[in-house]
């Protein structure tokens, strides 16, 4: 299937100016197909030919300007239009296409739970050509006019309001002028909730199975969206550009949310059925943000191609952590995003694959390129970089350039160098520079503290390896005098770290500090290291910092110093022991926790070495929750609930785990809700110490008691898990089928692929590595993009980490002729497999 190139889509928008589509979809022709009508005016600038993009199961019919077009023209995806005379233009389609089980295009979804049928659209990067016909590239803006025919029972949500007219058909509000992979629609039999602010219809919508969630969690998240909606208007010039705000939660979801003007996506995950941690709440409040902020960066201003995809992303991530922070009760939002997102954002800087946060125009020839850069640097590097700005230029400057940037491209298409000026033209500084240097350079650099002390002063030296400016606070910590466990901030001072890499020194007066924190308050993007007396302060007191980001900066750099092979393992895991049972923040606990488990535990330790380190995780959590005993609500209730989870994939043996899903309860709380119970089973189905056919009647039973859609997704997780040659024959088969009939929906993929590789069967899933490696190419040219990064992600097998998973893996990189987004995720995977056996190379030394 051709993918557009960027020469081609700059020809278009120079020939082509588009005016209108008038969309037309019929639901009602069963569960696998659609209907869809599309007229597109337009007008050609200049005499000559070019295409239509159109993914159909069968085009019926087109004609231009009333002339029949032969539909067998169809190439692919494109339609030629050719001996195009100058002046205006009509296009008719009217073809037959295919609902999708993968998230892309139109996804159709049967509620197990009620037997409800939902439908909806992703139409990102190209995937609008799965619905009906377009001039597929985000610089030739529209105003688009939708109607759709459904089911009687549903409701259709779309970018503009809808009604619902006398014969039946619903009818959106016509469009502003947006680009063709932000129009969308949802349809089913919703649960709804709507609500009116400043003027503006606000709306809630799930699936009717999750009808008493979304109403339990409805005033928390009205009153979230009506504070964002305000901070924005406080903060931006230009007014919300849109006639109505709608948040449908639709299931099967890749992504977050996705950012469609109007009628925000969103994974219906979001709709918490069991109980979570307060951070959990406020990474959906951040989600919420996030995706608001889109409606003026992307939405109102949308960029030109898309290597700069940055300026829609970073700019969402840095507003959604900020406002929510500055507007709602989540007041430690860069906390969160220091240990939970940072580090996406490091890793992915590490690697080959890794790219400019705003990529040089060759970088990003094609869609297929870029939709490769949505990842952490686009997210959280940028985020990072635009947080850095923010503190070199100021926060008023920083505003007044956006707004400019607002004013002079709304409705239309910006670049880098566009907003840029913009921000040029509200500074004095040279933010050019800044940008060659932040935004077109690549990897992470590294700040190395030197303390050295003499009569009276103290002198700092900042080694610099990289090629950025740096503005950063250091923090100097001393010893509490009366909680000798506890230290005290006794200096913060900014410092200015010039792009040239050479030392800078600095003196003080005083004697040293006990521990010296470079980038406190974590305003840059960079590694960091200690002094040797300041390493030994942070592994003794640690905990004892007084702020929660400023142990999240430390927390970091001991996650980064693992990584490069210069701190033990072990020594990650006996801070966490040391530490983690006083840790107070939710995030810090969820985000060290996590990666002692899932890095330290199952990748950079040996083998051998792995019930050991286990061990010290439950025993850890088995702390915490002696320190949470007795009702709690809030931050408590948190940490319980987060020791109880690391707990259960941590446990060793089957007793403590059976004895907690018999009773129905941890001692002492929580009761074991419906995801509990699933984790616990998980747990009991990979360690196989109960046997076999016992262990699927309490997968079955488990099943019927929650035959939701999340209830079939732990099932497959668990039958996956099973250390049993036949379950995993089938899981495997499951996974990789070529029938279209029985292929796996894109949530089902990924609760089998989660369930099939656990460390604790090393010996049983060794096979299956040279499997995947021969498999896996055609599955991702079977399935599409979307499957093969959860087959690149979830179905890689990641805790082979062996000499021969990299050989099979380099090969099917150099000979497997994977497609592209499958060849970026092997590319990932193998170089932090590469890096898993530096690691443990360096632990033994």
């Amino acid at each position: 299937m051709p993918v557009l190139q960027r020469p081609e889509a700059e020809a278009r928008a120079q020939m082509l100016d588009v005016h209108r589509y008038e969309i037309a979809l019929d639901l009602t022709h069963g569960d696998e197909e659609f209907t869809s009508r599309t007229v597109i005016h337009f007008t050609a600038r200049e005499p000559g030919d070019t295409f239509v993009e159109i993914r159909p199961v069968a085009l019926h019919a087109a004609t231009l300007d009333g002339r029949p077009l032969d539909p067998a023209a169809l190439d692919g995806n494109r339609l030629p239009l050719t001996a195009l005379t100058a002046g205006p233009h009509e296009l008719r389609l009217d073809a037959t296409m295919g609902y999708s089980r993968t998230g892309e295009g139109m996804h159709r979804f049967t509620d197990p739970a009620d037997g409800e049928q939902y439908v909806y659209t992703q139409l990102f990067m190209d995937d609008i050509q799965r619905v009906f016909g377009a001039f597929d590239q985000p610089d030739l803006k529209a105003v688009f006019e939708l109607t759709a025919t459904a089911p009687p029972a549903w409701t259709v949500l779309a970018n503009g309001r809808t009604e619902q007219l006398p014969d039946g058909t619903w009818r959106a509000a016509a469009t502003p002028r947006i680009s063709t992979y932000l129009v969308a629609v949802a349809a089913g039999p919703w649960h709804s909730l709507h609500t009116e602010h400043a003027g503006l219809p606000f709306g809630l919508h799930c699936r009717r199975s999750l009808a008493p969630h979304l109403d339990a969690d409805a005033e928390e998240l009205f009153d979230l969206t009506r504070r964002c909606y305000d901070r924005y208007h406080e903060i931006f010039d230009e007014p919300y550009p849109f006639d109505s705000y709608d948040q449908a939660f639709v299931p099967e979801f890749n992504a977050g949310a996705m950012e469609n003007p109007g009628l925000v996506t969103f994974r219906d995950e979001f709709v918490f059925r069991s109980a979570v941690t307060d951070t959990e709440r406020q990474t959906r409040g951040m989600v919420i943000a996030h995706e608001m902020a889109h409606m003026w960066f992307g939405d109102l201003v949308t960029l030109q191609w898309w290597d700069d995809i940055w300026l829609n992303e970073s700019f969402a991530e840095y507003m959604g952590y900020q406002v929510l922070s500055e507007a709602t009760r989540f007041t430690d939002t860069w906390t969160d995003f220091a240990i939970a997102r940072k580090g996406w954002g490091y890793d992915a800087d590490q690697r080959p694959s890794t790219h400019p946060v705003a990529p040089a125009p060759d970088d990003v020839p094609d869609t297929a390129s870029a939709l490769l850069n949505f990842d952490g640097i686009s997210y959280a590097k940028g985020a990072s970089a635009l947080r850095q700005l923010v503190a070199w230029m100021g926060e008023k400057d920083f505003l007044a350039g956006i707004n400019d940037h607002f004013a002079r491209h709304r409705f239309g298409n910006a670049t880098l160098a566009d907003f840029i000026d913009s921000l040029a033209r509200a500074t004095d500084r040279d933010v050019h520079a800044w940008a060659e240097r932040w935004l077109r350079t690549t990897g992470v650099d590294t700040l190395t503290p030197t303390v050295a002390e003499d009569a009276g002063t103290w002198h700092l030296d900042i080694a610099h390896t990289g090629s950025r400016p740096h503005r950063i606070a250091v923090g100097a910590y001393a010893p509490d005098p009366d909680h000798p466990d506890r230290l005290t901030l006794r200096d913060r001072f900014d410092v200015d770290i010039p792009a040239d890499g050479h030392p800078t020194r600095h003196t003080f007066p005083k004697a040293a500090p006990a521990l010296v924190v470079l980038n406190d308050g974590d305003l840059s993007y960079a590694k960091v290291r200690f002094d040797a007396a300041s390493w030994e302060t942070a592994a003794r007191a640690l905990s004892g910092l007084p702020d929660p980001l400023t142990r999240a900066v430390v927390w970091n750099a001991a996650r980064d110093l693992v990584r490069d092979g210069e701190l033990a393992p072990t020594a990650y895991l006996d801070a966490a022991r040391d530490h983690l049972p006083h840790e107070t923040d939710l995030a810090i606990v969820q985000g060290v926790l996590a990666f002692a488990r899932t890095q330290i535990a199952d990748r950079y330790l040996p083998p051998e070495a792995r019930r050991t380190a286990l061990t010290t995780l439950t025993s850890l959590s088995r702390d915490i929750l002696r320190r949470t005993e007795g009702p709690g609500h809030g931050p408590e209730a948190g940490l319980r609930l987060t020791a109880v989870r690391a707990f259960i994939a941590g446990a060793t043996g089957p007793e403590t785990l059976q004895e907690w899903l018999d009773d129905g309860s941890v001692p002492g709380g929580p009761a074991l809700d419906h995801e509990l119970r699933w984790r616990i089973l998980a747990r009991l189905a990979t360690l196989g110490a109960t046997p076999l056919a016992a262990l699927h009647e309490a997968i079955d039973a488990e099943l019927a008691r929650d035959p939701s859609a999340t209830g079939q997704e732990g099932a497959a997780r668990c039958r996956a898990a099973l250390p049993d040659p036949a379950a995993k024959q089938a899981a495997w088969d499951a996974l990789f089928t070529t029938d279209t009939q029985s292929e796996l929906s894109n949530y089902l993929f990924t609760a089998t692929a989660g369930g099939f590789w656990a460390p604790e069967q090393l010996d049983l899933l060794r096979p299956y590595a040279a499997r995947y490696f021969a498999e896996v190419p055609a599955l991702a040219a079977r399935r599409g993009p979307a499957l093969a990064q959860a087959a690149g992600r979830y179905a890689f097998p990641a805790v082979l980490v062996e000499e021969d998973t990299l050989r099979r893996g380099e090969e099917c990189l150099t000979e497997g002729d994977p497609t592209p987004a499958l060849r970026r995720a092997l590319a990932d995977q193998l170089d932090d497999l590469h890096r898993a056996l530096r690691v443990r190379t360096a632990a033994v030394r």
